[in-house]
């Protein structure tokens, strides 16, 4: 009998390790085969030079101020129209909401769909306190040791420079579009974008516009972040969370310290036992959507056990699952998230508030709504607090979820293939955009919205966004240029088709 068992559970085990073994080696590359571009000639110390004058002016955005540092946007304005003047006397340009751009290059065929590139013109503000981090002032654009160095180089003033550079070079080669190309730069996309993109789309809305194609800021070249992974993973963010910040309000009744209530019952220790209940039962985790193509196009790249487990998710999935959810990158990808981000209570060392307040913010999967949200912070909050002490509501500035671009049309393609082009020892995949965009604004004028900068990125590169010592390549920068360069007159090409 025992020795029954043994064989059986010996011949499951074969088979197990032959499926495994077959399903691995069925998955072959999912790349797409492209003849590296000669690359084109970039005069990368005058672009480097121009953008790192962009970069000294302060183009610092306010959520609730809108003409803060006007004078820095109007000044950037009239930097790119020195800089710049065969794209202002070629293109038509459109102030919207005072200071944000549309520029609009038209084709030749009225009939054909045009395409948008995105950039946004604001930077986030330094840390007060961390401005002696620097190695260098944070504004001060200076070109030093093959870098640009400041605040903007890379968010997000690398992008909209180099559209720009490359649109100037195709119109002093005599280029026209066959298709309309829109260039649409923000002044408010790190408080969202309500003034600027939002108002750009709605005003192509409202002129009936369709866009084929749309590329924003977004997913990067990573090089060395992917565990797994020799080779750079080129990114392109095909979907980006949506944004929600819930706030609670606790009542209890207010009193002297020296004689506290009972246990558990006051403003603050109720905010405590929601937050840590929000904190510890969030929204569930998996590998599916956007996670799961991402790997599935991935896994056949990688070597040893991630090749394997990423290639039999049916059986490593929640092996896979508990270690992207153990680092905090990983796990914004396959779940919404939880962030315990403002906490306020009490003015006085000796006095029990009778309110606490709290903010949580939440980053929401593709699938997933904001009314989901609300009720997965309404039945865990009131698990642990009775009703009638807290409400809650979700702040302005709520958005949904992107739709998703599909990866199989021809759209996604040209894009892949414009990659492989400028950086072919790079692999290329859909990613899930994290954090937001101004390209989430237009989801009603365009199916095809993809998130990628054109930026080579180690695990070093990726703590100087929004942090200390900002700077992007020269080399990478042209590339930038080169790549946008080609992406136009490529997506002119795939319409001819």
């Amino acid at each position: 009998m025992i020795k029954k068992v043994v064989l059986s559970v010996g011949a499951v085990l074969l088979l197990l390790v032959a499926a495994v073994g077959i399903n691995t080696a069925r998955k072959g590359s999912q790349q797409m085969a492209v003849a590296p571009l000669a690359p084109i000639a970039v005069d990368e110390a005058g672009a480097a030079t121009r953008l790192g004058e962009a970069v000294r002016l302060k183009t610092i955005s306010s959520r609730d101020d809108a003409k803060l540092n006007a004078d820095q946007f109007l000044a950037f304005h009239a930097l790119l129209q020195a800089k710049f003047p065969k794209v202002h006397a070629a293109l038509k340009r459109e102030i919207v909401a005072d200071l944000s751009l549309l520029y609009t290059w038209e084709g030749t065929d009225p009939k054909a769909k045009p395409i948008m590139l995105l950039a946004h013109q604001d930077v986030v503000p330094v840390a007060p306190g961390t401005e002696g981090d620097w190695q260098v002032d944070p504004f001060s654009g200076i070109v030093k040791d093959g870098f640009v160095w400041g605040r903007g180089s890379w968010d997000d003033k690398g992008n909209l420079m180099s559209q720009l550079e490359a649109v100037e070079m195709l119109l002093a080669s005599g280029y026209k579009p066959a298709r309309t190309v829109y260039l649409a730069y923000g002044a408010d996309e790190e408080v969202a974008g309500a003034r600027g993109a939002a108002k750009i789309a709605a005003l192509l809305k409202e002129r009936k516009v369709q866009l084929d194609f749309v590329i924003d800021e977004g997913l990067l070249v990573l090089d060395g972040v992917l565990p797994g992974l020799k080779q750079p993973a080129a990114l392109i963010g095909v979907a980006e969370k949506g944004y929600m910040s819930v706030v609670l309000k606790m009542s209890a009744t207010p009193g002297h310290s020296s004689m506290p209530p009972k246990q558990g019952t006051s403003a603050i220790a109720m905010m405590s036992a929601a937050l840590k209940r929000l904190d510890d039962d969030q929204l569930p985790a998996g590998i599916r959507g956007v996670a799961s193509e991402m790997f599935d196009i991935l896994a056949p790249e990688m070597g040893g056990f991630s090749r394997v487990a990423l290639s039999n998710l049916w059986l490593f999935g929640p092996l896979v699952q508990k270690q992207f959810e153990s680092a905090g990158s990983t796990n914004a990808m396959i779940r919404t998230t939880t962030a315990l981000t403002i906490v306020n209570a009490g003015n006085k060392e000796n006095v029990l508030p009778g309110r606490a307040e709290a903010t949580v913010n939440f980053r929401i999967l593709p699938g997933e709504t904001t009314e989901q949200v609300m009720e997965h912070v309404r039945s865990r909050v009131s698990a642990v607090v009775p009703a009638e002490k807290f409400e809650l509501f979700a702040l302005p500035g709520a958005v949904a979820a992107s739709k998703v671009a599909p990866t199989n049309s021809a759209q996604y393609k040209v894009l892949s293939k414009t990659i492989r082009e400028i950086f072919p020892d790079a692999l290329v995949a859909p990613g899930l955009m994290v954090a937001g965009t101004d390209s989430i604004h237009y989801g009603d004028i365009s199916d095809h919205i993809f998130k990628f900068s054109p930026v080579r990125a180690n695990p070093e590169d990726l703590k100087r966004f929004h942090g200390t010592n900002e700077r992007l390549s020269t080399g990478n920068y042209a590339d930038a240029i080169r790549f946008y360069h080609r992406l136009i007159t490529e997506t002119v090409a795939a319409q001819a088709k």
